[in-house]
Order: structure tokens, then sequence, then C-alpha cells
């Protein structure tokens, strides 16, 4: 397997994560050498709360909430994916399937031996971090999701699984501002006719951009600004300036990914989403929902209300997981999908209400 590490270099100037790296070293399916990055704050004895992050971001993303965790007693883990931030990125596309980067957490996991733990899992956070609690249950107290899922869908129709696969092999590559347009219509609730060939916008958009604009998607997702200014960054970025305009935080998120070629990581996982009965990993999804429908420790749900890839999921989970039952699930409003960049305060204390409510 062939394997690139962002040069520290990259990482030089972002003011606002003045953390310490820690560093895993695992092996992978063919023996090579994978080097995990994850940083760690708070008091030792602390309540361990680990805190997964989704695609195509870093462990960055949870900047803001380590100081009000931190604050509550609690040691606050946020481990880099694999092909995100300061870990290692395999150079290929297809090294990225959904079973790797859970066998690739589960050994981090067991590497650096933490127990007693708090999930936090958003987007591919909760993916990967479900399966690692379905796989390492004896490791975890506790779990708390927002804006996640573990997709299941083994009944889809043939007919819209042909739709799918469909576009994803003849449609042209969208570019940024039809993909944006596109996904206002995702729904998982009934109100799109095939929400997975929406999210399938998603997924072409991702595989088949060879250095996709990180920086400039986050920056337009989650910081405050005018219309003006969103639509200059638009047209900028079509005149073929990946990085229009960059603000502290866009050029933070883009300094993993200074080339394509550490992009493989961000630009594949989102294809390796089960969300149809072809998909990779349906068995596997499978017998986590067979887990989880008999997990009793304490489950909880933060969603927001206005992020169109996972709203009304937590729906399931609440209905489904015996841990959930009772719980003081709460819905973030206004949030967007990365809540913990616009709602750093609420969703921290939603983690620390949960640990002081169920700590033995």
């Amino acid at each position: 397997m062939e394997i690139v590490r962002t040069p520290d270099e990259c990482f030089s100037g972002i003011d606002d994560y003045p953390f310490e790296p820690h560093y895993t070293t695992i092996k992978t399916h063919d023996g090579s050498d994978l080097r995990i990055h994850h940083i760690d704050e708070g008091p030792r004895d602390g309540a361990v709360v680990v805190c997964i992050h989704g695609q195509p971001v870093w462990s960055y993303l949870y900047r803001k909430m380590i100081p009000y965790l931190t604050a509550a007693g609690l040691r606050v883990i946020c481990p880099d994916l694999v092909g995100y931030g300061k870990s290692d990125k395999p150079a290929a596309r297809d090294d990225y399937s959904y079973e790797r980067q859970v066998e690739w957490m589960g050994a981090w996991l067991e590497q650096n031996d933490f127990s007693g733990l708090t999930l936090f899992g958003q987007d591919w956070g909760g993916l990967i971090g479900l399966r690692l609690v379905a796989a390492h249950s004896e490791r975890f107290d506790r779990v708390a999701i927002s804006n996640t899922g573990l997709p299941y869908n083994p009944d889809v129709p043939q007919a819209l699984v042909d739709e799918v696969e469909t576009y994803r092999a003849t449609a042209p590559t969208p570019n940024l501002i039809s993909m944006t347009r596109e996904m206002r219509g995702l729904s998982w609730e009934g109100k799109a006719a095939n929400p997975a060939r929406l999210f399938a916008v998603w997924q072409k958009f991702c595989w088949e951009t060879e250095h996709l604009p990180i920086g400039l998607m986050l920056s337009l997702m989650t910081e405050p600004q005018s219309n003006l200014t969103k639509i200059t960054k638009a047209l900028l970025y079509r005149l073929g300036m990946r990085s229009p305009i960059p603000s502290p935080t866009a050029k933070a998120y883009d300094a993993p990914f200074p080339e394509p070629k550490y992009t493989m990581g961000p630009r594949a996982m989102p294809s390796q989403v089960p969300s149809l009965p072809t998909s990779p990993s349906l068995e596997q999804q499978r017998l986590a929902w067979e887990f989880f429908e008999q997990f009793e420790k304490p489950f909880v749900c933060a969603f927001t209300d206005d992020d169109p890839v996972t709203k009304g999921g937590d729906a399931t989970f609440i209905k489904r997981v015996p841990g959930a039952y009772g719980q003081p699930h709460t819905t973030i409003r206004g949030g967007g999908h990365f809540v913990q960049e616009t709602r750093p305060k609420e969703i921290s204390q939603v983690i620390i209400d949960l640990v002081n409510r169920t700590a033995a």
C-alpha cells in the first residue's frame, strides 16, 4: 500500500489549534505501517470522551468544543481518521473502504487501550464510531451522536437502485454550484422520490473532483457571510481558484490536503456509505443493528433541525436502541451539518450532561 503524509509545515500558522500531537502506528492488512494522529486534552483522571470527526474534515473540527469539555473535567481524545488531518493517507481511492476504516480505528483504539469511553460521533464519525462500539463494546460506557446514521437499506426497489447506478456511471461530474443546488432537495423522510439518487450527487462530486475545495465548502457552510460574498467565492471557484478569499478557518480545513494526492480519503468515503442493497458492508451493518437493538447503555441523540442529510435520522435510534429509551434527546436549532462549528457550547453540554447523569 502506498501511503503519503502531509508535511508538518502545512499545519503551521493554525493559531486556534494549540494541541499537542500524539501518534500511534498500526499495521495494515498488507503489513504496512500506518500512523494515526490524535489529540488528548483535559485531566488525566477525567471521564474520557472520544470525539470522532467525519468527511471531509479533521480533528480541527473539535477545537471549539474542547475548552467546554475540559472545563467540565472531561478528558477529550480526538483522532484524525486515516486519510485526514495529521494521520497518514493511503494514496489509492480503493484503499478507503468502510470496513478498513473500522479496522484501522479499532486497532488504534486497542493499541492505546482506551476504556470507560463516551463516544461522540458526527457524520462519518458516527458511522465508524458506532461500528467501534459494536466491535469493542466493553470499552464504551455511553454514546452521544449528532447528524449521523448507521445506514442499512436492504429493501430499496431495483428500479431506484438502477437509477442511482446509471447516474453514477453516465452523468457528467457535478460542479460545486450544481451539487449544492441538488443537495438542498435531499430528504430521507420521504420527501425525495429517491434520496439515494440525490445523495449520489455528493458521492459523484467527491469521487470525480481531483482536488476538493474543502476549505471553501466548510467556510460557506459554517461561517457567517453575506450572500454577495458567497456568490463571489463560488464564481471565483468556477474561474479556477480552489480557495478564493480564504478565511483562517478555510485555510485550516485545507491544510491537510495541499495537493490532490493527499485527498483520496475525502474523495472516496462518500461512495462507501451503504445507501443501497448493493453497497459494500451491508451484512456488517445488519449485524451492527442487531447489536444496537440489544444495547442498553445510555445513548443520546442531539441532531440539528436543518441538516438535509440526516434530519429525522435520530428517530430510528430513539425507537430501536433500548439505551435511548427515556433519555433527554435534543434538537439543536439552526446548527446545520457541522454542529461542532456552529453550536459548540450546546453540543458540548449534551455530552457533559450525559456523563454527569450516568457516571457510576
